[in-house]
């Protein structure tokens, strides 16, 4: 009972006035007592264990808190069979600059992976060493050269796998066309598989820990990288792609988007019936990549981008009018995903002009102004030396895992895929033995 028109304790806590109901200002001081710090509980946790995601409101607004309250841990990856690897110790990517969950799906054959690999290791997967690597590669005799990923900060998926032959719907024999495939519309369909392949692993993996990228970074074994992939090349809502190359259509060397972006992209199989419906027909790679963007309403913007493609293949020079340029690797660049070797120059400056101005802008080339690229002849087969020459165009560290990969015994390559193996939450592949044997041989 109040005496002479007193103040209650709650109505001194909160100040004069009648600014609050009198059911809340008449409350019992010892029962704020307790329900107070039981809501500063409430909101710490809440906090603390929200997602992060540079979409998600919440997370956002509450990103000085959550960097009061939180510490950094190392960064560390637990092996597959660890009860603690998952969703809850998966921290946002850091390095380089781009916030939120990271996946790099790389894709394709391992031919001369012992030049590109220590690339994508040092100038992709470290820039950003809590993005998780998915890899899909077929199985041949090249496959032991992937165990230079054995240094990559975080795998999360390998599949290396048996290609087989695929069905030819009638669907895919009207939106595709064998022209310009080295192996028709067969060769096609192995490559769409291959890019949605790693886009069926990444749902799977996410469906596994309970969580959903914010960025997927598509990119092919056989490229090389010149200097890092930047903060810059993330755009949310928006696809990115190299400039050149695009053979009428749009350039799908590598692709970098946010999840709802990269679905779209990498779903290279699993539209081709909207494709077809949509009266999109005899289209190439490139063309079928861009009829997938535009008809789901994906835009996609060129940039610039420093890695380049290591062939094999032989083309005329100096390149005819719908001919395909190889850019010499130890070019300044950057070179957009443009073919390449290593080789001894055989244009430059004046005479690059004269060819990439004869070239057909709309099919297959590559920026060339300022001296940034220098050409081979890549007529023949790669020229007698070219390893020196890659040596001193990659550096010390590079050439040294380059030589490294083919003294390799075979007892070594068994024990580094198996290190490999039990840093991967999945794995799919041949026993090490086999996939060692079958690169080394068994006198190795």
């Amino acid at each position: 009972m109040m005496n002479g028109g007193g103040a209650s304790p709650g109505r001194k806590f909160f100040g004069a006035g009648n600014l609050l109901p009198r059911w809340l200002t008449d409350l019992d001081w010892r029962f704020l007592t307790l329900t107070i710090p039981a809501l500063s509980l409430f909101v710490f946790v809440t906090i603390t264990f929200t997602p992060s995601n540079p979409y998600n409101p919440f997370s956002s607004n509450f990103a000085p808190l959550r960097s009061f309250f939180l510490v950094d841990r190392p960064n560390h990856h637990p092996a597959a069979n660890s009860s603690s690897f998952g969703a809850a110790n998966h921290s946002p990517a850091e390095g380089g600059g781009v916030r939120g969950r990271m996946a790099v799906c790389l894709v394709g054959g391992a031919r001369r992976f012992e030049l590109t690999g220590p690339s994508i290791v040092e100038r992709v997967l470290k820039v950003y060493p809590e993005a998780d690597l998915f890899l899909h590669s077929p199985y041949d005799k090249n496959s032991f050269k992937l165990l230079l990923l054995s240094k990559a900060p975080r795998i999360a998926w390998v599949r290396i796998f048996q290609p087989q032959p695929m069905p030819e719907t009638q669907p895919e024999l009207r939106v595709l066309t064998s022209s310009g495939s080295p192996n028709g519309i067969q060769g096609l369909l192995q490559y769409f598989n291959l890019v949605e392949g790693c886009l069926t692993m990444i749902k799977a993996y996410q469906e596994q820990r309970n969580f959903t990228y914010d960025w997927i970074v598509r990119t092919r074994v056989d490229g090389y990288w010149t200097a890092p992939l930047g903060p810059e090349f993330f755009v949310p809502g928006t696809y990115l792609v190299p400039t050149g190359s695009s053979f009428g259509g749009v350039n799908d060397r590598l692709g970098v988007g946010d999840m709802n972006t990269s679905i779209v992209a990498l779903s290279r199989l699993s539209l081709i019936p909207q494709l077809d419906a949509a009266g999109k027909h005899q289209l190439n790679s490139e063309t079928s990549f861009r009829a997938q963007l535009t008809t789901q309403n994906v835009s996609y913007v060129a940039k610039r981008l420093p890695f380049c493609i290591v062939s094999d293949r032989q083309y005329g020079f100096p390149p005819a009018h719908y001919g395909v340029p190889v850019a010499a690797m130890s070019s300044p660049g950057p070179l957009s995903g443009a073919k390449c070797r290593p080789c001894t120059v055989a244009c430059r400056d004046k005479c690059v002009e004269d060819i990439m101005k004869g070239l057909d802008q709309g099919w297959s080339w590559t920026n060339w102004e300022k001296g940034t690229l220098h050409l081979c002849d890549a007529h023949g087969e790669w020229e007698s030396g070219w390893e020196k020459i890659f040596d001193r165009m990659a550096g010390s560290r590079m050439a040294s895992e380059r030589k490294r990969v083919w003294k390799l015994k075979v007892r070594d390559c068994v024990n580094e895929f198996e290190e490999m193996r039990r840093r991967t939450a999945n794995w799919e592949a041949p026993a090490s033995a086999e996939i060692c044997k079958l690169g080394l041989g068994k006198a190795r």
